[in-house]
């Protein structure tokens, strides 16, 4: 399962030129299902996520993470997380999981997530074409893969 987490001030998710859902100030994160998912990838992304020390302190030093913060959370599901790039032009997505492992994966994470949290996250919808406006704060952008915890 990968994360690319993006702090931002704000963001909203457009579905046919609406606004489906929007935050202020926190995280959006792009999450990647890949076809060997586990509860405990979602266990350990959910807790790298809500305690990842991204935020600055009153000295301008990232010490705080969304949760400290309060701050809220985007979690959109983006299979291209999974793109295999290694021969010729066209991205091959034979990595990530197909619908009925990825959906289920990606509800039980954002639930997770505001479990974790104890408020609700706003989210995208699962398979729509999506336009997702943000600004970037600083910018500071993390990627994180549960199959590679470094």
């Amino acid at each position: 399962m990968r994360l690319l987490i993006q702090r931002v001030t704000e963001a909203r998710c457009r579905i046919d030129g609406e606004v489906y859902s929007e935050i202020e100030q926190g995280l959006v994160v792009l999450v990647g299902i890949g076809n060997d998912e586990t509860k405990e990838d979602i266990e350990w992304l959910t807790k790298k996520l809500v305690q990842l020390r991204i935020f600055d302190d009153q000295t301008g030093v990232m010490n705080l993470s969304v949760q400290d913060i309060a701050g809220d959370v985007m979690v959109v599901s983006q299979f291209t997380l999974h793109a295999m790039t290694k021969k010729g032009n066209r991205p091959s997505w034979i990595k990530a999981a197909p619908e009925a492992i990825s959906k289920p994966l990606y509800e039980e994470f954002v639930a997770s997530v505001e479990a974790s949290l104890g408020k609700s996250v706003a989210t995208g919808v699962f398979g729509a074409d999506m336009k997702i406006e943000l600004t970037n704060d600083g910018p500071v952008t993390i990627w994180i893969d549960s199959k590679n915890r470094e």
